[in-house]
């Protein structure tokens, strides 16, 4: 992925419900990258 589109995009926080994990997500359907779950909330 090209770095300048990276910056450009803000991702939302997100934590998972599933195992915890804190992360940053874009689009609508978010998963997290520790456990693939897509069961995450914002914040």
């Amino acid at each position: 992925m090209d770095v300048e589109y990276k910056e450009r995009v803000k991702g939302k926080d997100y934590k998972c419900k599933e195992c915890g994990e804190k992360f940053k997500g874009v689009g609508k359907h978010p998963m997290c990258p520790s456990c693939q779950s897509e069961n995450v909330a914002e914040g």
